[in-house]
């Protein structure tokens, strides 16, 4: 079994695009990233420009409020902009995220499934721009909105 706690740095940058390496990260060619692991979601879905994130906050992701703390919320928005970000890289480049903004509208109930959903609105040289919404599977009820510029580089070496 692969080291899940490790990534495969080379294999993000090298030999194809962001796109075939978050569709090897949802084949099971690559390993899940930590991150996802620890706060409950993952990737389950990747296109040219769009990314899937499903997931559901457990008790270990509580505020001392007793309600899931907005972190998770920034974390699971953060990851499926960036991927969907990710999905536009050709072979050789990188992206990191510059800055988001994320708006609460309402509470997830412990145990609720949601997706994520990243959609690009924009991929140039040096920047890309997307924005993500968080929604109920049953109810497609809408929890959280948000936002993000990247930046996108040439890979180091």
């Amino acid at each position: 079994m692969r080291d899940q706690t490790s990534l495969p740095t080379q294999s993000m940058t090298a030999g194809g695009s962001g796109l075939a390496y978050l569709q090897g990260i949802i084949s099971g060619v690559y390993p899940i990233p930590p991150m996802g692991q620890t706060l409950g979601f993952r990737i389950v879905s990747a296109e040219d420009g769009r990314v899937e994130f499903q997931g559901a906050p457990s008790s270990s992701v509580m505020n001392p409020a007793g309600t899931v703390h907005g972190g998770w919320y920034g974390a699971i928005l953060d990851s499926c902009m960036g991927c969907a970000v990710h999905s536009k890289l050709r072979e050789g480049q990188i992206y990191t995220t510059l800055e988001y903004k994320i708006n609460l509208i309402r509470a997830v109930p412990l145990g609720t499934t949601v997706r994520a959903v990243g959609t690009v609105h924009h991929a140039g040289r040096s920047t890309g721009i997307a924005d993500g919404e968080v929604r109920g599977i049953e109810d497609d009820r809408l929890y959280a909105i948000g936002s993000t510029t990247c930046i996108i580089m040439d890979a180091p070496g």
